[in-house]
């Protein structure tokens, strides 16, 4: 009692430094939280997302399960009647298995198709007659479907069966409702049946999973229990097949039970294959479902290499906050180790402390850890967010074990600077506080040095890795991020720091002795203190360093990450949207499967002749209100170039200059010159053409020679190289081909008025620019609106928001934005904690100042040169070690994309925005705390001071 008691109150003394050092523990467990949260979170909603695109791809509901087998037994003996009550029961457990409840079934029985004619027919009726029909059962047939005409069967006393039958088989057969007819089995033993109701599909029967008549419209339908009691059970005719449907709630499938619903899957094809005869599964979600497989433990790695820097700055902040805190109390566990209190008493107090701190950040943490998740899904790019629906974020028991763990790791961290307190009694202390600082652990161990060099040669691995991998030629699915691409930087900027900081007070030194005799008394005071006493600012210093450092390389990775994608897609389409359109043509029309061709067909297969086509109207396109422009892209890949004594297959693009320069997408930088320039080099003259940069080397081809163009048998036509290009909207540079037979693609760009007047015309696509605050919708509305006939559609608009939902991108910009805000944040109350603790240990010092009848405004410049000089140069250090860590890191991003597809080529991106966001809120974290310390100090009185010097 006596022992919590002293605790309550030495916290009670230390509320603010405890204060902080709960900040930093509840920052710990919401971070380490967060990470199965989002993972799970940002997963769950992909998946429902791709869930439901399967239904609108494939017309499939995503919880559709549908199994039908044949019954290979040619009677229905106890063996076959056993077997099919097996395959019953089992079905039944469809959704136990799968886990997601039904929200529909039904199974179906058919027999096999019987010949069916009137009880009345003649003998030539029945010769000619050739209507087949099966009977068949349905589950719940009251419910799923419609009666037409007629009523519902019923069972009757005279041996006959009555079945519902469509319109279209009740006029086959040539009879009425009501009719008796003869289904003739195999063994010719009849089998009577009477119509008794018309059937059709009921809209509104069920919305899951509706029974379509019209799939089985040669069908006599009995009610369940009548085909079980005269067939399955009676035998009459045997049983054919069978078949089971189910629609399963996908919207309950989580990523959890991703494993349980494969195995099921995999259990049913097991189940069926060949157990009853030939069967047929069909589980549409499946492969949407496998790819998720192991995804979430490569978006933990992801998260947790995305994490690594944060977690390091914040291991920094606490350790920071429990060194002052230990250091406050330093005199106090000297006094009493030396009256006899043991180092385990000691730390046993400190460690009821810090529980008391971590269990108050473990009921808090995990709730602020859903806040960081749902920032994540909110985020659009780097320190950008977008209206998206929030994530669906619940607490689980792993969230919480997480968090535990790292209360835990944090707790043992913070107690570390209590340890080393406990090594010395009073007398020890004394002695150590009287002496000139000691170098710093970090500098006296080397691990600057080890750091960067372990930086260096991991940066030459991957650099190695990098040329392999290119060498290679694998494809962008051969690597995902790796996780020390994060953590690299980080040691980095760390090791990199230590070393400048190293070097910075001999700097300091001599800047003091250089202008010793002319420096005003503030800064005098200040470069002696620094250069003497540096060690106490390390700490405060390495933690601007690590903040500025890693939030430039943060900036700079996330925008290079993004405009690579965005550049990749925008490039391969060529331009926000590009159409292509249906064009009449006097080509025949394609032969039906299993019938002759007609003569048109036979005579155009005898001759070479060509299919003309008619140009429909581009004023349609050109009007649209929602593009700012459109242009016609004629592409033809199967068209051929001679130039010289060189021959060979290009891509040949007709373009309009004008129109065409207004609506494509190019990426500056890529060419020698801007695209425009070339467009207008080409426009005077029809005959202009622009080459590839491969086929001008495979030719020796050169400005001003002739290349002749040609395609189908076509005479050639003569054009005028006027220019050579290395890249062109939606054409890619790359090699192609088989696995080695790569070739090098080659290029040719003209006219499009002399390519269609010289050589002919064919089909083109339609590029649209969108105009400005409209949306792809629009133009769909306004291609439906006015009835145009499209054939195929490329939106760049919409790839992008497909890749901007992607898990691991939006993992990427999202803690790239969490951890930078974050950075900022316990960077500043690290700061405002340091110095705060720091101007109260000088209290009496300034309060001598201040009786020496130094004016308090030369003081205020004492604290803002110290200021400048710590905090200042720190930030500065940071600037630097973030601008080389970005130069040598930030290029290996390079191995996440394909590193033989990327088109355009990859490039680091700075962005000036992102280095002036940074320098504001460094400014201002900064300004803040100087105005904060010069109110703290300006409420020193001198008296209080002195008094305090003299006690």
């Amino acid at each position: 009692m006596a022992l919590g008691t002293m605790i309550l109150r030495k916290m009670a003394s230390n509320k603010w430094l405890q204060l902080n050092l709960w900040f930093g523990l509840t920052l710990c467990v919401a971070l380490f939280s967060s990470m199965p949260l989002y993972s799970d979170a940002i997963l769950q909603r992909t998946l429902q997302r791709e869930l439901q695109l399967v239904q609108g791809e494939s017309s499939a509901y995503p919880g559709y399960v549908r199994i039908r087998t044949t019954v290979s037994s040619t009677k229905m003996d106890d063996k076959t009647i056993q077997a099919i009550g097996r395959a019953d029961r089992f079905v039944r457990t469809i959704p136990e298995r799968t886990g997601l409840p039904a929200q529909a079934f039904y199974e179906q029985r058919f027999t096999p198709k019987l010949k069916v004619y009137g009880a009345d027919a003649s003998e030539q009726e029945k010769k000619t007659q050739k209507t087949a029909g099966a009977f068949a059962s349905l589950s719940g047939l009251e419910q799923r479907v419609r009666i037409v005409e007629g009523r519902l069967p019923a069972d009757r006393q005279d041996g006959a069966l009555e079945a519902l039958v469509t319109e279209k088989f009740l006029n086959s057969v040539k009879r009425s409702l009501g009719e008796e007819l003869i289904a003739e089995a195999p063994d010719k033993t009849p089998l009577r049946v009477v119509p008794v109701g018309l059937v059709a599909t009921s809209a509104d029967a069920d919305p899951y999973l509706p029974y379509l008549t019209e799939q089985a419209e040669n069908s006599l339908l009995l009610p369940f229990k009548t085909f079980e009691r005269e067939f399955t059970a009676g035998g009459k005719v045997r049983v054919a097949e069978l078949e089971w449907r189910y629609a399963l709630d996908y919207a309950q499938l989580s990523i959890g039970g991703i494993d349980r619903f494969l195995e099921a899957a995999t259990d049913i094809k097991r189940y069926f294959r060949g157990r009853l005869g030939a069967e047929e599964v069909n589980v549409p979600a499946t492969a949407t479902v496998a790819s998720y497989a192991g995804k979430q433990a490569r978006l933990d790695v992801t998260m947790l290499s995305l994490y690594s820097p944060v977690m390091l700055m914040l291991a920094f902040y606490l350790y920071m906050a429990a060194n002052l805190v230990i250091g406050r109390q330093k005199t106090e566990i000297a006094v009493l180790r030396s009256r006899g209190a043991s180092r385990a008493q000691i730390m046993a107090a400190y460690a009821a402390e810090n529980m008391l701190l971590g269990a108050a950040a473990l009921a808090v943490g995990p709730f602020v850890g859903v806040g960081f998740t749902k920032l994540l899904g909110a985020s659009g790019g780097f320190l950008e967010f977008v209206q998206r629906s929030a994530l669906e974020v619940s607490l689980t028991s792993g969230s919480y074990r997480i968090a535990a763990l790292a209360v835990g790791g944090a707790i043992l961290l913070v107690l570390f600077p209590a340890f080393l307190a406990t090594r010395v009694d009073i007398v020890a202390h004394k002695q150590r506080s009287a002496r000139q600082p000691r170098m710093s652990f970090w500098h006296k161990t080397g691990i600057d040095l080890v750091l960067i060099a372990l930086a260096g040669y991991l940066l030459y691995n991957f650099g190695k890795r990098q040329e392999d991998l290119k060498r290679l030629a694998l494809d962008q699915d051969a690597l995902q991020i790796d996780p020390l691409l994060f953590l690299m930087p980080a040691m980095f900027a760390l090791g990199g720091g230590l070393l400048l900081l190293r070097v910075y007070p001999w700097l300091l030194h001599l800047l003091y002795r250089a202008g010793r005799r002319w420096w005003p008394p503030s800064l005098y005071h200040t470069l002696v203190q620094i250069s003497r006493s540096s060690g106490q600012y390390l700490t405060i210093q390495v933690f601007l360093i690590m903040t500025v450092s890693t939030g430039l390389f943060s900036a700079n990775a996330a925008r290079t990450i993004n405009d690579n994608m965005e550049s990749k897609i925008r490039y391969a389409a060529g331009a926000d949207i590009a159409l292509s359109t249906r064009w009449a043509s006097d080509a025949p029309p394609p032969a039906m499967a299993g019938a002759e061709p007609g003569p048109e067909a036979e005579a155009s297969s005898g001759t070479d002749r060509r299919v003309q086509y008619t140009e429909p109207p581009f004023e349609p396109f050109a009007n649209l209100e929602g593009a700012a422009s459109a242009a016609k892209v004629f592409r033809s890949d199967k068209a051929r170039f001679a130039a010289g004594k060189t021959s060979g297959k290009t891509t040949l693009m007709g373009i309009e200059t004008k129109s065409f320069g207004e609506t494509a997408w190019m990426k500056d930088g890529l060419l020698e010159h801007p695209i425009n320039s070339y467009l207008n080099l080409i426009a005077p003259n029809p005959k202009a053409v622009l080459i590839s940069r491969s086929l001008a080397d495979k030719a020796k081809a050169k400005p001003g020679d002739a290349i002749r163009l040609s395609w189908d048998g076509l005479d050639q036509a003569a054009f005028t190289v006027y220019g050579i290009v290395d890249y062109w909207p939606s054409w890619s540079p790359l090699k192609s081909g088989e696995p080695g037979k790569e070739e090098l693609p080659y290029l040719v760009v003209g006219h499009l008025s002399a390519i269609q007047n010289r050589l002919a015309v064919e089909p083109y696509e339609v590029w649209l620019k969108l105009a400005d605050g409209a949306a792809s919708q629009d133009i769909y509305d306004e291609l439906a609106a006015q009835k145009l006939s499209i054939s195929g559609l490329t939106d760049a608009n919409r790839q992008l928001a497909v890749s901007n939902n992607d898990p691991f991108r939006l993992a990427i910009n999202g803690v790239m934005t969490l951890g930078f805000v974050i950075s900022m944040l316990i960077c500043f109350f690290g700061f405002l904690l340091f110095w705060l603790l720091t101007l109260s240990g000088r209290t009496l010092q300034y309060g001598v100042l201040g009786a020496m009848g130094i004016p308090f405004r030369q003081i205020i410049l004492m604290l803002v040169s110290e200021q400048l000089l710590t905090s200042g140069a720190a930030a500065l250090i940071g600037v630097l070690i973030g601008g080389w860590s970005s130069e040598l890191f930030v290029p290996m991003f390079e191995m996440s994309f394909a590193t033989t597809a990327q088109v355009p080529p990859f490039t680091v991106v700075y962005r000036l925005a992102d280095y002036l966001q940074l320098y504001s809120l460094v400014g201002i974290t900064l300004a803040v705390g100087l105005l904060v310390l010069g109110w703290r100090l300006s409420r020193i009185r001198i008296a209080q001071a002195l008094k305090l010097g003299e006690e």
